[in-house]
């Protein structure tokens, strides 16, 4: 039996026919989006939108299309704009609200962080949770699929705690295992193999407080970046200290830098644990960590889910059919 169906009408106002044609996109192709993200139909006549599909799938186009049409008001849509608003819509509904604290989302401090170069929000409650428990913990991990934002979020909090003068120190690490790859085998000296494994958490301050600004940081020693055998025997005091592709630690080597935790430092770990390059039959550090220290206090954990992916659409259903498979297999 077919599913029921229903159609919401929805007038955008003004009737202006440049906003409105920012909103369809070139011939269409931000409604031909909608439709295929939300399984929907939508039929246009001037500014009168009717979109027809599954009740709950036809209210949210009917929402996409009003917020839509807002943002018109100053700036130019594109097919991504038009991703991370439907990423964001699916986000806020109640049935895709299933790993973050209840009591987490519904409080009403919302976190946003205004960095030199842009303000960043949290798209849903995972990552409102996530940016919650960062800035309330001593110790926060974030564990889920690629796109989720896990170390973007991270690295924000680390530029705020420093921009408000939390912390004296942010200290970026990463295992310098990925891919089957061993440094021994990469060509250049020591900071020329490290390099392009701590690309990621560059480009993220790079993009939050500029270029200049980061290498003015590095060379102060205020921004430290550096492989994970880097930690042994330090202890980091009035620190951000973040480790990224924490998946690829070994138990020995994620106890290591878990106590490298000093007075007035906070610790953000994040990591995929369903792409660990570790040799075969060697335990993961961040599977062991998440066992070990559920319980403890002061410690949180946020798992993100395929859902959460801020990426392009087709990362999330690559991400969703990989899952699926390793369940099938």
């Amino acid at each position: 039996m077919n599913a029921v169906q229903i159609s919401r009408d929805v007038v955008l106002e003004p009737a202006d026919n440049k906003r409105l044609a920012n909103l369809c996109g070139q011939f269409d192709e931000h409604l031909r989006q909608i439709e295929r993200r939300l399984g929907v139909e939508i039929a246009s006549r001037g500014n009168r939108f009717r979109v027809t599909g599954r009740p709950g799938a036809a209210e949210v186009g009917g929402d996409v299309l009003l917020s839509l049409f807002e943002m018109t008001n100053n700036e130019r849509l594109d097919p991504e704009r038009v991703h991370m608003l439907l990423q964001e819509s699916f986000m806020d509904d109640a049935e895709v609200v299933t790993d973050a604290d209840v009591s987490e989302v519904a409080n009403d401090d919302v976190v946003t962080i205004q960095t030199r170069r842009k303000l960043i929000r949290p798209r849903g409650a995972n990552q409102t949770a996530y940016m919650r428990r960062i800035r309330d913990h001593d110790l926060a991990f974030g564990i889920g699929p690629a796109g989720t934002g896990k170390t973007y979020l991270a690295v924000a909090s680390a530029v705020d705690a420093l921009e408000s003068e939390q912390v004296r120190r942010i200290v970026l690490v990463r295992p310098a295992v990925e891919a089957g790859e061993r440094l021994g085998f990469l060509p250049g000296d020591l900071s020329q193999k490290v390099d392009p494994y701590l690309r990621p958490m560059y480009d993220a301050l790079y993009d939050m407080i500029g270029a200049e600004r980061v290498t003015q940081l590095i060379e102060r020693n205020v921004i430290e970046v550096a492989p994970l055998a880097f930690m042994r025997g330090r202890s980091l005091n009035e620190s951000v200290v973040i480790l990224d592709e924490a998946q690829n630690t070994s138990i020995e080597q994620m106890k290591m830098f878990l106590t490298r935790i000093g007075f007035g430092s906070r610790a953000v770990v994040t990591g995929d644990i369903t792409q660990i390059d570790l040799p075969s039959g060697q335990k993961s550090g961040l599977k062991n960590a998440a066992d070990v220290l559920k319980d403890v206090k002061g410690v949180s954990f946020t798992y993100f889910t395929p859902k959460d992916v801020v990426r392009h659409e087709l990362v999330q259903r690559i991400v969703e059919a990989y899952e699926k498979n390793e369940r099938s297999g």
